[in-house]
């Protein structure tokens, strides 16, 4: 799914900024494809199934190398056919609009 969010670049945190919560939350989780979960509104998840550990691992370094394009660095769990990530600003320990930006340009690359 191509998003606005997606053309979209990630700005860094300054730590002032409150984590998003309600309306602002959702609209934002609107954008994004049915399978991104909202946590507790802390964090988004999503899990990608793959065929293999190979594609897996590729999806993973495509993410990486995402991350350090974007300055944006969400956890990643890697496991024999699939890839679970995990994306929060660590700054504010919540989500801003930057999460959401990160996890449209990640099903890109997927």
């Amino acid at each position: 799914m191509s998003t606005q969010l997606a053309e979209k670049t990630c700005t860094a945190c300054q730590g002032d900024e409150a984590p998003l919560k309600g309306e602002a939350l959702d609209a934002l989780r609107a954008q994004l494809g049915a399978d991104w979960r909202v946590i507790n509104e802390h964090h988004l998840e999503k899990t990608y199934p793959f065929d293999d550990f190979r594609q897996a691992l590729d999806f993973t370094n495509r993410v990486g190398a995402l991350a350090e394009e974007q300055g944006h660095h969400p956890d990643v769990y890697l496991s024999y056919g699939e890839v679970r990530l995990q994306i929060w600003t660590h700054k504010i320990k919540g989500l801003t609009e930057s999460d959401f930006i990160f996890a449209a340009k990640a099903d890109e690359v997927g």
